[in-house]
């Protein structure tokens, strides 16, 4: 079981270095260097934070590193760190890769926020649990770097009555709960039929132009009723952000990774 945030990237470093650098062995380098992380693209930091205290557990001393949610712009160094040659080579390619991951997550959520709030400046943008098993606190943080929320952290901090539970469960009536009761119903008639009783409704595979006439109509049910899309692509945000009060995306874990470089030298 994992324990804290230094053992994610203990296990990232020993698939990358299992039994040591065969190369910086072989050319003998040691002494002291510094490493820098160059972009070159545009970007938005996140995790920063993470990979900060990895470097100071391994005895570095990080020189530079972004806040979480700045922007950075192409030939930046967005982190760079100094000490012992060999370390900083062994965790060169491992830390690239991580935050050209983290990044551009964080990134393209500051894009979909934008496009939301260009039409409407109360939508939500916010992520599902879909995420890459065991990088679920990583790309959680780089959303909330990038403006965007959390539809559900885990079955454990929500609510949210799904078609499969429907499938299962059948029809119910009034529910009882401390936390907010959200529901995805599978057809129109379950839409209207349990409007009054949700707190919210999660509504798939509509497209925006019935969204403009069936959210008036399920808020005439209930005027406090908050509704979502899911599903919705990155180029489709702002034609849904004009009707819901959050849109519910998975396609921000997937994005591309951003163009970084490492450059080390030996100071």
């Amino acid at each position: 079981m994992v324990r804290n945030m230094i053992d994610f990237f203990e296990l990232y470093l020993s698939e990358d270095c299992p039994y040591g650098d065969e190369t910086t062995e072989l050319l003998g380098i040691q002494g002291t260097g510094r490493q820098r992380i160059v972009s070159r693209e545009h970007g938005v930091a996140a995790c920063m934070e993470d990979l900060s205290a990895f470097y100071t557990d391994k005895g570095l001393e990080v020189v530079t590193c972004l806040d979480n949610g700045a922007e950075f712009n192409p030939n930046d160094v967005i982190f760079e760190a100094q000490g012992d040659l060999p370390m900083l080579f062994k965790l060169w390619r491992v830390s690239q890769t991580f935050l050209s991951l983290v990044c551009a997550i964080a990134s393209n959520t500051r894009v979909a926020v934008e496009l939301a709030h260009k039409v409407n400046p109360n939508v939500e943008i916010a992520t599902s649990r879909k995420t890459h098993p065991g990088f679920r606190r990583y790309e959680l943080k780089a959303v909330k770097a990038g403006g965007g929320h959390h539809h559900r952290n885990s079955l454990s901090d929500s609510i949210l009555v799904t078609q499969n539970h429907f499938n299962v469960a059948g029809d119910f009536g009034k529910l009882r709960a401390m936390k907010k009761v959200e529901i995805e119903p599978r057809t129109r008639e379950e839409a209207f039929k349990y409007a009054a009783l949700a707190d919210a409704l999660l509504l798939d595979h509509y497209s925006p132009e019935e969204m403009e006439t069936l959210v008036p109509e399920l808020r005439s049910i209930n005027p406090h009723l908050e509704i979502g899309v899911g599903g919705v692509e990155l180029t489709m945000v702002s034609e849904y952000a004009k009707y819901v009060d959050f849109i519910v995306t998975s396609s921000l874990y997937y994005s591309n990774p951003l163009d970084l470089t490492t450059k080390i030298r030996r100071i």
